[in-house]
């Protein structure tokens, strides 16, 4: 992004971006898959090459693997994603009607195909064939194939729950929002696209195949659904092994690209002192757990070039606990799947893995209901009224119901929540993050629960994640939040995921001691924390920057790598030697082919236009943004990052007539009256640039970088009482933010408010006793 962009707007884009899917242009080596007379063919793969393992399809693995393959025929995996027949299709289709908005879509049958009369494109109804299923409990979508290779999921979905439990019906996946067509949630839209939002983990190897060219998709499979080789990688070496062809004594791990074998000669044992098993040898390894999170977590891929048995970061990019996705004290919040939640469990750090819970062909638990944790956990201690406080057999004594509440996403689709937790009732009493408790009684309130939970433990367990205040505290910018996310940051105690998240929030937290702790975990063991600690330093000065990350350009994960290259372009590599300047090469070229793999999208023209626009190439960039908007002319980061290419250029006609044109579309997005106040602002334009930016901090009143520019702008613009007013406010929210207490400070200082000026001064070098700046502040005011 370019150096002029605020750090607000640093935020807002990657906010924006943090679920896009990014990626490398596939090799030249891969195999070709026989089209069919659909989008994608089910043929067998036929290699390219005898020395590079190819994708064979699951029938190949039936005659060996006899009760595997039937353990997985008719699992969710296996009915992933279908052809559209009478033995697949569920719903109804005898010319039943729903009505959504203003539409009525009529669902009926021709022989033995399925179509739907339904609100296209254009908003007219029209009939379009369902090509495919889209699985198959509780609920099951359906895939329409539209022009250019394209698969679009209609919104409108079969409830196959019985009807006794209300299901058997058909429902809307955005009830009561009125979308219609133009709109990126409506099915034909851009986020309803299976190429891109939904084809990597419904079936098996999956290449995505974009022409941006042409503006077509030629995706392919190997198998149409979720089928062996999605686990254990490409088998055709796998076949040579056990026919003992050729070489195949040579071959490692029975010719698969993943050894899955980090249960094999492990158990767990519960000695006489303790009611809990313990795993005879440590898991040494993350195997099983990633090949899971290849579909099994909330992230943006960086590549399809990926098969099981790689580095997860390598393709791709896993959520950190942001706000929009987890609550502070890690529970989901938005659809994350389970591998965040997961990783802060303490289960995790104990060596459990996926298939100690989950039978992995038929998906089933190991043992029904509480008898999976009791292969841990002894029953006589755990499955009792003494320990849930709650009657034998109840739902509240399910071992999931306390310690694994549901979310219900897609209207109906209750799911688990992976962090294996206790409730904490006095958490949502202090932040407001749900509980178990409450979730079963929600006629009571938390101080209720939390009464319950202390009559029967005076002092309540707190629980494996401790991170939650720190996250809380830097999420609202509390007057401990520094002191506390390092802490976490540097705690190696703590699930990474939480550290990693920590890390990068410590961005918005400067000071030596901040430094040190982001210096430190460059180098940590966990990818993740060393990639959120590459986005921390991001907003460093250039050399700076230069002297810390240029050795991450050689850094072993792809995720780190390409983070390493957006962070340094336009950085001048003075002093670097020939071997960094190569690695930093590769790691831009990794970068800018991580963007065009996503082409379809405009996150990824927006991500190359900011991109060039910041090494100098602003006609190439400004291509790049103009592409990004002609895919979605909402795309507000698209439009931001495009003015701010015209002011770098001095040209602020460009400059407003752009953000005006976005706002028009968009009249309520805070961050364009945002920037176009800070453009009004730059042409002297002040009473309309403070107009915009009050407009956008009562848009977006959690956005304390904007509360602080307003209150600077009044301030600026003789308005001195309001502007102190208003930043005062704001410093009473936002306790701990840096910013806010230097203009507070400095202003009281000028009007002559010492006492007040010494006050604000004083509670920031608590914050950062260690910022140089602050003490100066400080002793302006004297002893």
């Amino acid at each position: 992004m370019p150096e002029a962009v605020t750090k607000t707007h640093k935020r807002l884009w990657w906010a924006s971006c943090l679920i896009i899917a990014v990626g490398l242009i596939l090799a030249a080596a891969a195999f070709l898959l026989r089209r069919g007379d659909g989008p994608a063919s089910s043929s067998t793969a036929v290699a390219n090459s005898s020395s590079v393992a190819h994708y064979v399809g699951a029938d190949r693995c039936a005659g060996c693997h006899e009760r595997e393959f039937a353990s997985w025929h008719k699992s969710q995996h296996q009915l992933a994603m279908q052809p559209a027949t009478p033995q697949t299709v569920l719903g109804r289709f005898d010319r039943t009607t729903y009505k959504y908005a203003e539409n009525i879509s009529t669902f009926f049958q021709r022989g033995n195909q399925y179509f739907v009369a339904t609100d296209g494109p254009d908003g007219n109804l029209h009939d379009y064939l369902i090509r495919y299923t889209f699985g198959v409990s509780p609920l099951q979508q359906y895939l329409i194939e539209m022009p250019g290779g394209r698969l679009q999921a209609l919104s409108i979905a079969w409830d196959t729950r019985p009807k006794e439990q209300g299901g058997q019906r058909w429902f809307h996946l955005y009830p009561g929002q009125g979308i219609k067509a133009g709109d990126r949630l409506h099915w034909t839209g851009l986020d309803q696209n299976w190429n891109y939002q939904c084809a990597d983990c419904h079936s098996t190897h999956l290449l995505k195949n974009f022409d941006e060219r042409t503006n077509t998709f030629n995706t392919t499979w190997s198998d149409i659904n979720v089928a062996c080789e999605s686990c254990h990688g490409p088998g055709s070496a796998h076949l040579q092994w056990a026919a003992k062809r050729a070489d195949w004594r040579q071959v490692q791990n029975h010719g698969l690209t993943v050894a899955l074998d980090e249960r094999h000669g492990v158990g767990w044992a519960r000695t006489a002192d303790s009611p809990t098993a313990v795993r005879s040898a440590p898991r040494t390894s993350a195997r099983e757990i990633e090949t899971c999170a290849h579909c099994h977590a909330r992230r943006g891929q960086l590549t399809d070039d990926y098969h099981p048995g790689r580095p997860l970061l390598d393709a791709y990019r896993p959520a950190l606990l942001q706000e929009e996705l987890y609550w502070p004290d890690g529970q989901m919040r938005g659809e994350v799947y389970n591998y965040g939640s997961f990783l802060q469990s303490k289960m995790y750090a104990h060596g459990v893995t996926c298939s100690d819970c989950h039978e992995p062909h038929g998906l089933q638990l190991r043992a029904p209901g509480n008898a999976v944790c009791a292969q841990c956990h002894a029953p006589a201690r755990f499955d009792a009224a003494s320990h849930s406080h709650h009657a034998q057999g109840s739902a509240g004594a399910q071992c999931a119901a306390c310690h694994m509440p549901t979310t219900t996403y897609m209207q109906i689709d209750p799911r688990h929540d992976h962090s294996l937790r206790i409730p904490r009732p006095d958490r949502t009493i202090s932040m407001g993050v749900p509980n178990a408790c409450n979730q079963c009684h929600g006629n009571r309130s938390p101080q209720w629960a939390l009464q319950k939970i202390q009559s029967w433990r005076p002092v309540p367990e707190s629980g494996h994640q401790s991170f939650a205040e720190a996250l809380n505290g830097g999420t609202h910018a509390s007057a401990e939040a520094r002191s506390v996310l390092l802490g976490i940051a540097a705690d190696l105690q703590q699930p990474a995921i939480a550290r990693a998240t920590a890390t990068s929030m410590l961005a918005g937290y400067p000071g030596p001691r901040t430094t040190d702790v982001l210096h430190t975990n460059l180098t940590d063991h966990d990818p993740m924390v060393r990639d959120a600690a590459v986005g921390a330093l991001a907003n460093e000065p250039p050399q700076e920057r230069l002297r810390w990350l240029l050795r991450m350009a050689a850094d072993p994960t792809r995720l780190v790598r390409v983070d390493v290259a957006q962070a340094l372009n336009g950085v001048p590599l003075e002093g670097s030697s020939a071997e960094e300047r190569d690695a930093l090469s590769r790691a831009a070229s990794e970068y800018i082919a991580a963007q065009q793999f996503n082409a379809d999208r405009p996150e990824a023209h927006a991500n190359l236009g900011a991109y060039y626009a910041t090494a100098g190439r602003r006609d190439k960039g400004e291509t790049e943004l103009k592409k990004a908007l002609a895919i979605d002319p909402d795309f507000i980061p698209a439009a931001v990052n495009l003015a701010d290419l015209y002011r770098a250029s001095g040209d602020e006609s460009k400059v407003e007539s752009t953000l005006r044109a976005a706002l028009q579309r968009n009249p309520r997005d805070a961050s364009m009256h945002y920037a176009l106040g800070l453009a009004l602002a730059r042409q002297q334009r002040l009473p309309e640039a403070v107009a915009q930016l009050q407009q956008a901090t009562r848009l977006a009143p959690g956005e304390r970088h904007y509360a602080y520019v307003y209150g600077v702008a009044l301030h600026s613009t003789g308005k001195v009482e309001q502007g102190i007013s208003e930043l005062a406010e704001s410093h009473r929210k936002f306790p701990g933010d840096i910013e806010i207490l230097q203009a507070l400070a400095t202003m009281e200082r000028d009007r002559g408010n010492l006492a007040a000026g010494r006050t604000y001064a004083q509670q920031l070098v608590v914050i950062v006793p260690d910022d140089p700046q602050a003490q100066a502040l400080l002793r302006i005011f004297g002893p």
